[in-house]
């Protein structure tokens, strides 16, 4: 049994979740090649509607100037990647329950209610960001979750084939496992 997510499961303070979202953002700040907005002296559900607006403006501004997405999309995944790769390690997660049960903790700090098997079937059935984000901009994130997922689990693959932003019930995606 993993202590550590024990614990973040049953008491992740707000500061804590805050301080994870500081993170999130100057990751996503640097592959949008933007500056991040001031979040100090917001309070963590301020901070996590300042997020949703800020990679909502960002990805908009790089689908409008047809700058290279995928070279957006390719920062976003690697940065989000290094950021699963440390948690992966600083918490020892080896385990594919262990590393679901991670990515719940993660995305629940997100407003984001997910739900994945060891079969890889993942299952998101209300996403904070869907009331910000359109179609083609929640593509464009959605970058950040297959970096992590990639780093959590130390290269599975995250691929999404049903979304909220295109007017489904929820998200669907599989999560390949490394060597599946």
């Amino acid at each position: 049994m993993n202590l550590a997510l024990a614990i973040l499961e049953r008491y992740l303070p707000a500061f804590v979740k805050k301080r994870m979202l500081a993170n999130l953002f100057d990751l996503t700040a640097q592959a949008f090649g933007s500056d991040p907005p001031r979040i100090k002296n917001l309070s963590y559900e301020e901070a996590l509607e300042a997020y949703a607006l800020f990679t909502q403006k960002e990805a908009e501004r790089v689908l409008e100037e047809r700058r290279s997405v995928e070279a957006v999309g390719s920062r976003l995944y690697e940065n989000a990647r290094v950021l699963g790769q440390k948690i992966r390690g600083s918490l020892r997660l080896r385990r594919p329950e262990d590393i679901l049960r991670m990515s719940k903790i993660l995305y629940k700090i997100l407003g984001i209610a997910f739900e994945g098997q060891v079969d890889g079937q993942v299952t998101i059935a209300q996403c904070y960001f869907s009331h910000f984000y359109t179609e083609r901009v929640c593509g464009l994130v959605s970058f950040l979750d297959a970096g992590v997922a990639a780093g959590l689990s130390g290269g599975g693959k995250l691929d999404f084939y049903q979304k909220i932003t295109e007017g489904r019930d929820c998200c669907k995606a599989l999560l390949a496992w490394k060597g599946n």
